[in-house]
């Protein structure tokens, strides 16, 4: 996969002050054609880049919502075409620049938008279109925003030893723009852009105000199981209602009390268990989470002890109970795996279930018949 660059715009956002977060200013270095290009020292630096970023694999609803890879789709009312979204027709003139110097000017265009968002770093501003000559006529495009590295030095001389760099950059933390999206190579989805940002900021898919994201995986579980909630609050509380400015009887306090508890539930970034439904009210809600997403994970800890599966795991191969009053997670399977550093346990003759619920809770280690004496 080898791109061809067509144009590239390079520009550098500094400070106006001394302070790094104080406001900004830019300045536009060079466009260079293709042929200018090839005989500059930035094509040792972004050659590789471009690969890479159309290489990189991003899902439409994300695994999680701090993913750095994303798919954005640009936004429209309901029937119309992508020619009114605002943020499509700025990539298309820069896709279809019939020379350097409009080039520039729409590239000029963008970062100005680019300016105006929050928390803006100083750093490279890159804009490049490129070919893949291999597969398609019409190019890409591509933004790139490298910041500014801090106390980077090169060595200098017996005397000194270093020497500070100023305005250095580091391809490793490289966000970018691809437009448009190639889920696979030969395959243009001319609705998606995607967009990379190491960093947990989200600022630099801020400026373009009319791309939408879809929700992430466990977004779209947590609505589905709010779904659920309601469904099981309305069964359980039918022909309970709150009538304004009457007085609330021993039904609707505690129907509303229990809505709260939901609410607090749900917002909780660390959660406990709710014990409120049955086993079989589990399993038909995570049967119907599933069928949506057969991949989905189950993770969750029981005391210091982490516990990770898919959903669909539960009532099959993890069970959930109570023994003398404390908690117990039963895992199920055919064969044990050990990774690094060989330990006694891996020596184990497993004792029946029965034998080790009888020990269960009592905080006493239960000492067999026949066992080796402790070693010194």
């Amino acid at each position: 996969m080898k791109f061809s660059v067509q144009y590239l715009s390079f520009f550098v956002i500094q400070s106006e002050g001394t302070d790094s977060d104080g406001p900004k200013k830019y300045k536009h270095y060079q466009t260079l054609t293709h042929e200018e290009y090839q005989d500059s020292e930035l094509k040792l630096f972004l050659d590789s880049e471009f690969k890479r970023i159309a290489k990189r694999k991003a899902e439409i609803h994300a695994a999680s919502e701090q993913v750095p890879t994303k798919i954005g789709r640009f936004i429209t009312e309901p029937g119309h075409d992508l020619t009114s979204n605002p943020n499509y027709n700025q990539f298309q003139r820069l896709r279809t620049a019939e020379n350097k110097e409009e080039f520039h000017n729409f590239s000029d265009d963008v970062l100005r938008m680019y300016m105006e968002t929050n928390s803006v770093r100083g750093g490279a501003f890159v804009l490049a279109t490129a070919k893949l000559n291999e597969l398609f006529d019409e190019p890409f495009l591509f933004l790139f925003k490298c910041d500014f590295e801090s106390k980077i030095a090169r060595i200098s001389d017996e005397r000194s030893l270093i020497s500070q760099v100023e305005m250095a950059i580091n391809a490793k933390n490289i966000k970018s723009i691809q437009y448009p999206h190639m889920p696979e190579e030969g395959m243009l989805e001319e609705w998606e852009l995607k967009i990379h940002q190491a960093s947990h900021a989200r600022y630099f898919e801020d400026f373009l105000k009319f791309v939408s994201y879809e929700k992430s995986k466990p977004e779209i579980v947590t609505d589905q199981v709010m779904e659920l909630v309601h469904h099981y609050m309305e069964t359980k509380w039918q022909g309970t209602e709150a009538v304004e400015g009457a007085d609330e009887t021993e039904e609707t306090v505690a129907m509303r009390e229990e809505k709260q508890q939901f609410d607090v539930w749900v917002a909780g970034e660390k959660r406990e268990l709710q014990e409120k439904w049955t086993h079989e009210h589990v399993v038909e809600a995570t049967k119907q989470i599933v069928e949506v997403q057969p991949e989905i994970e189950m993770k969750f800890k029981l005391d210091d002890v982490s516990i990770k599966g898919h959903m669909d795991d539960y009532g099959k191969n993890i069970h959930i109970a109570r023994v003398n009053g404390r908690y117990v997670v039963l895992i199920e399977g055919d064969s044990f795996q050990f990774d690094k550093g060989v330990s006694p346990i891996e020596l184990l003759h497993p004792e029946e279930l029965d034998e080790v619920l009888r020990r269960v809770g009592k905080g006493v280690r239960r000492v067999p018949t026949g066992e080796a004496p402790p070693l010194d």
